[in-house]
């Protein structure tokens, strides 16, 4: 068993192995604060047949860790969470580039969160514990790997902020960085220059040097000695005829223009190399097709750091063709096209009610989310048949980094804009970045949707091609390009700054100068297409579309709440019935009403008033007599709402009795006189209503005036005793 422990920025990080999971290939416990995490190794045998590295990772969040019971009929966890499977990806792109070519064995590393402060973010310890498991057990990896967060909080670049000071970052940046530099970057900004986010990344691989020293160290102390791994080895013989017969036939394939026709001369290729090749290296078939890939690889990178051309033509700073339009689909409540070159997304924006809210259970809280993006990625806008199984970790990622870029410019605090957003992108066609004309398609479509975002936000994928002295950042990549590239770097902004960033790297040596150069180009590219976009809508509209749900707000005394709703809610939902306008209520009074109808508006508003409404002193109202009483009667003028009409308030001449004027269920029509701003109790008035209508009250003819021809409630008593009232 081995345990150490450091201080690293202020809290006190701890790896321990050898305790627990001893079966396991390779463990680690890692402890920041009261948030532990253990992650775990196991390589199995080499699988037979493939082509790929077949390395599974799973993060796993158990919410006894966090002292809660999970929710549902089963009380355990289910099917991953967001949350889960955005973790799961964080660990998973950073170590999955540092396993030797030709890894054929099944890897599964699994991160069980067991403790949560709900003040660190165990996706962290997750990360660190990922790259020890792996450095400590006897799996080839080109390790050791640190994760941080980093955070700019107050204008202070801070190491793993928590979760309080993240709500309070301007940037929240998630990276994985090993000896040689960064390898992965993750995050979001509240619209930040982009020299920030230099000086972030630079500040990053700084603060991880301590994280990997611990690791080296502890591998050492260990003994760790990893496995024989018998690669293939090359044979220059067969490579030396596969380029003989392919090279000049792959130079030829790389010059079309287009995506499909350039993937059918690729096949041509492969398909004229195991021709010629088949009776010569019989049983070799995927070696040549394998070579003839790497020739594909070779001749792209030649293509752009010798000749300074790209395959589709373009130079390296050049953005392929866009073209943008806003309103194509007639029910949505806004809808975009966004196209550039080979990749189109078509996005519709959804408004909605507080009700549609996303419900999220974290280990940190229930809470909710106001703001939902979705990224589906179909089969056919690769030209693929594929089985559809709901949304793949690859659709959550896109999705999240896309919501991420739009949310800095979402309507704050100070706007009042009450609806439930949900935001849905569709793409239809994929040749590099859909991701990116997510972010540009839905802030197109949530402006046309009239929603108040405050600025239009685009994306661009950027690329790099380094190999020695010799670097090319390539803008606008495409998907060969991020094949067969050293770097794919997303950046998301507006015309003022970044809003999220997403890096994955697959070389070493990247340095501030080359940074600096791709988050220009990115934010030149950024500008164009912002531009373009703006040609097809400048703003938001004025008004929402006819079909989207329009929203009043009306305050009402949070103690009346109950008489809104009523027993079983019974009240609310007949107000819904009636009305078919959709009705919540917070704990602080606030009712809205949605409804795309004005006058259904109108109707709910005043069956809602009708219930809720207090007593206003100076208004009239005509009630029902509830109590009499020696000093006067109660008479309800609201539902739920009561008040006391003295004796000497009932009439405008002198009386002896109530009964002289009014009985129980008589209705009579009173003025509100006060309210008492402590007990809330209600003082009416019968006389101020003669008064105003200069009435004398006569007792037969005040009562009739009241009353009209009605029932006798007199009990059986004469009614001629109480004022000489004569029966009808």
């Amino acid at each position: 068993m081995l345990k150490e422990t450091i201080d690293f920025y202020g809290k006190k990080l701890t790896i321990e192995t050898g305790r627990l999971a001893k079966q396991a290939h390779g463990s680690a416990l890692v402890t920041l604060g009261d948030t532990v995490v253990l992650v775990t190794v196991v390589a199995g045998r080499p699988r037979e047949g493939v082509d790929f590295l077949p390395l599974t990772v799973e993060y796993m969040e158990r919410t006894y860790a966090a002292g809660k019971i999970p929710g549902g009929f089963f009380k355990r966890e289910g099917r991953n969470t967001e949350i889960e499977t955005l973790t799961s990806r964080l660990i998973d792109r950073p170590i999955r580039p540092l396993f030797p070519k030709g890894y054929r064995f099944d890897t599964q590393v699994l991160a069980t969160v067991l403790s949560h402060d709900k003040v660190n973010d165990p996706g962290i310890p997750a990360l660190i514990g990922a790259s020890a498991a792996l450095t400590f057990s006897d799996v080839p990896f080109d390790g050791p790997i640190a994760g941080l967060r980093v955070g700019s909080l107050n204008g202070e670049l801070v190491v793993n902020p928590t979760y309080a000071e993240r709500e309070e970052c301007s940037l929240d940046l998630v990276v994985a960085v090993g000896r040689e530099g960064l390898t992965m970057v993750e995050g979001k900004a509240t619209i930040v220059p982009e020299k920030l986010l230099v000086e972030a990344l630079l500040f990053a691989e700084k603060a991880a040097k301590p994280l990997l020293d611990l690791q080296e160290k502890m591998a050492a102390e260990l003994g760790v000695t990893k496995r024989d791994l018998e690669l293939p080895k090359t044979d220059e013989a067969l490579v030396a005829r596969v380029r003989e017969v392919a090279w000049e036939p792959m130079c030829k394939a790389l010059e079309e223009k287009e995506k499909m026709p350039r993937h059918h001369a690729i096949s041509a290729v492969k398909e004229l190399a195991l021709k010629e090749l088949g009776e010569e290296f019989e049983g070799r078939g995927k070696e040549i097709v394998g070579i003839v890939e790497g020739l594909e690889k070779e001749r792209l990178r030649r293509l752009i750091l010798d000749e300074g051309k790209r395959v589709d033509g373009r130079g390296p700073q050049d953005v392929r063709p866009i073209s943008c339009e806003v309103g194509l689909l007639p029910r949505t409540h806004g809808s975009a096209l966004f196209t550039r070159g080979e990749t189109q997304a078509i996005v519709s924006t959804t408004l909605g009610t507080s009700s549609d809210e996303q419900r999220l259970d974290l280990l940190t809280g229930d809470t909710t989310r106001d703001f939902i993006l979705h990224y589906n990625f179909p089969p056919y806008s690769v030209g693929e048949v594929k089985m559809i199984r709901g949304p793949s970790r690859r659709d959550i990622g896109h999705g999240t980094l896309a919501r991420r870029g739009v949310s800095a410019v979402l309507p704050g605090d100070d706007v009042d804009f009450p609806y439930t957003l949900r935001v849905v992108s569709e793409i239809l066609e994929s040749n590099g970045s859909s991701s990116m004309a997510t972010v540009c398609g839905s802030s197109m479509s949530l402006m046309d949707a009239g929603v108040p975002i405050k600025s239009h936000v685009g994306g661009i994928a950027m690329g790099l091609v380094k190999e020695g002295d010799k670097v090319v950042v390539l803008t606008d990549i495409l998907g060969d390009e991020d094949h067969s590239g050293d770097m794919d770097f997303k950046v998301v902004g507006t015309e003022e700054g970044v809003s999220a960033v997403q890096m994955d790297i697959k070389c070493s040596g990247l340095n501030e100068e080359i940074f600096t150069s791709a988050l220009e180009q990115a934010r030149k590219a950024r500008l164009h297409i912002i531009g373009k976009m703006k040609e097809a809508i400048e703003k938001p509209r004025e008004n929402y579309s006819e079909f989207a749900p329009r929203i009043l707000s009306m305050n009402i005394n949070p103690d009346r709440i109950r008489d809104l709703i009523g027993p079983g809610g019974r009240n609310i939902r007949g107000i819904q019935a009636d009305t078919g306008a959709n009705i919540e209520v917070n704990d602080e009074g606030v009712v809205l009403i949605a409804t795309p109808d004005q006058a259904v508006a109108d109707k709910a508003v005043a069956m809602v008033k009708a219930l809720t409404d207090e007593a206003e002193v100076g208004k009239t109202y005509t009630g029902q007599v509830v109590k009499t009483v020696d000093f006067g009667c109660f008479v309800r003028i609201l539902p739920g709402v009561e008040g006391l009409v003295h004796i000497s308030e009932l009439a405008n001449r002198r009386i002896q009795r109530v009964e002289d004027v009014v009985r129980e269920g008589d209705e009579i029509t009173v003025k509100c006189i006060g309210v008492d701003a402590r007990s809330g109790k209600v003082r009416l008035s019968r006389r101020a209503t003669l008064e105003d209508a200069g009435d004398r009250d006569s007792g037969d003819q005040g009562r009739r005036q009241d009353h009209g021809d009605r029932p006798d409630r007199s009990r059986g008593r004469d009614r001629d005793d109480r004022g000489g009232r004569r029966d009808r």
